[in-house]
């Protein structure tokens, strides 16, 4: 005999069923877009505390961050953008970037290149008459890989630093800006020619005014390379390296690791394709254009692209060439350098932490969220908590008696002003 179906049993099991089914979902992609908005909601949304590692004889850590207090108090993300992804994602597609309206200066290189550089002061953002102040700090920025003066993070720190009474310049890589390549060389992650040549001509130009280096991304790759590659002999007062890819090897094994990485290895790969699609002709001269087509990955790109352009053997030895993680050692300027340990991109085990912390000019700040580039704070996700971070070290160090100020020494010979590191200019006393 057939046994009676209880109809509310039945739509009790499929209640379950579904309940069951709609847990498993929220669990995979709670785990799969890193959420961590139940973390903040039992923690109080108390934020994250900042880490600082360094060495415990800097002087910079003691005169110069010790007095900021973003450094020293807690970030708090953005709760409906409780993931690094979605922090990510949001400043590439929304961003909320204040308005703002740049004046154009083209630069050229030695090798023919031409450099777009977008300025903004104070008298850009506020309507004020422009200061003529000579001494008035200047703030130069490397923004990321396939970004430049209009990308909403560059937006964000243009306008906030232009804002205190600063004046700020994008050092656009080449090809962006809305200028072309006019030379047979396209930039890339270690190429320090053009931000060396911008600096010295602003050095010269305006030598009345400190200057300041930000990088992001990997611009923050290339001005730690430059940094280190030029040591004390360099006329750059400070400098910030923000998100660092640091050690390009590791990052493009991390990138290619997990499924979610290669999603962001793919859209990169795909800005890079546009960007070679802007100065095809340069690519179809220098690189080989049908593998750049058929790039899928940031290594395919670099593979028929980049390392080609740059005359590299092969894509690790451009890679291990590149990276500064071997160059911070030889950094003599203050250096702040400030990554998220959640970034998607730039892992953190490329940060060369012990190499941070035996260098005296460098204080390495690592906060648990923010994603790439990102930091977003507030209900209304309006502020970037690194802007602030950025300008208040390079204001608290502009203060200060710590700011790098590059030797010069003139000769008794002919009366002309040489510019010398600490070891040449030890080598010349001895020798009066």
């Amino acid at each position: 005999m057939g046994g009676i179906i209880n109809p509310n049993e039945t739509l009790t099991r499929c209640s379950i069923s579904r309940s069951c089914s709609a847990f498993i979902l929220f669990s995979i992609l709670y785990n799969f877009l890193e959420l961590y908005f139940l973390q903040d909601l039992f923690s109080g949304f108390s934020g994250s505390p900042v880490l600082l590692s360094y060495n415990t004889s800097s002087s910079i850590l003691n005169a110069v961050v010790s007095k900021c207090k973003i450094l020293h108090g807690r970030y708090f993300a953005t709760p409906w953008l409780c993931s690094p992804h979605l922090q990510t994602l949001f400043l590439n597609y929304f961003g909320r970037p204040p308005p703002l309206k740049y004046t154009k200066q083209l630069f050229s290189t030695a090798d023919g290149e031409t450099i777009a550089l977008d300025w903004l002061s104070t008298s850009h953002v506020s309507g004020d008459v422009a200061s003529e102040d000579e001494s008035v700090p200047i703030v130069v920025v490397i923004p990321g890989l396939t970004s430049d003066s209009s990308s909403q993070y560059i937006k964000h720190l243009a306008y906030h630093t232009a804002k205190r009474g600063w004046k700020v310049v994008i050092c656009n890589h080449r090809g962006f800006g809305g200028v072309s390549i006019t030379s047979g060389f396209s930039y890339n992650a270690g190429w320090t020619e053009d931000i060396r040549a911008v600096v010295n001509y602003l050095h010269k130009e305006k030598s009345m005014a400190p200057l300041f280096v930000v990088g992001t991304s990997i611009g923050a790759n290339i001005l730690v390379k430059y940094l280190g590659e030029d040591g004390e002999n360099i006329p750059v007062a400070g400098a910030v390296a923000v998100c660092s890819p640091w050690d390009l090897l590791i990052g493009d094994r991390y990138i290619r690791r997990r499924r979610v990485q290669k999603i962001y290895d793919k859209a990169i790969a795909f800005g890079l394709q546009d960007y070679a699609k802007l100065h095809q002709s340069h690519f179809s001269r220098n690189a080989n254009w049908e593998g750049i087509e058929k790039s899928f990955t940031v290594r395919d790109f670099d593979d028929h692209a980049t390392r080609v352009v740059a005359k590299y053997e092969s894509v690790d030895t451009f890679y291990r060439r590149c990276s500064s993680s071997t160059y911070v050692q030889s950094v003599s300027v203050p250096l702040l350098c400030i990554s998220a340990l959640d970034d998607p991109i730039c892992t953190t085990e490329a940060i060369p932490w012990d190499e941070c912390k035996a260098n005296k000019n460098i204080v390495l700040a690592t906060v648990k969220h923010g994603g790439h580039l990102a930091f977003f704070e507030g209900i209304t996700a309006s502020h970037l908590w690194w802007v602030r971070a950025v300008n208040e070290f390079l204001g608290v160090l502009h203060s200060s008696n710590y700011m790098h100020v590059q030797e010069k020494v003139k000769t008794a010979e002919d009366g002309m002003v040489a510019e010398l590191n600490n070891d040449q200019l030890t080598m010349w006393k001895k020798h009066m």
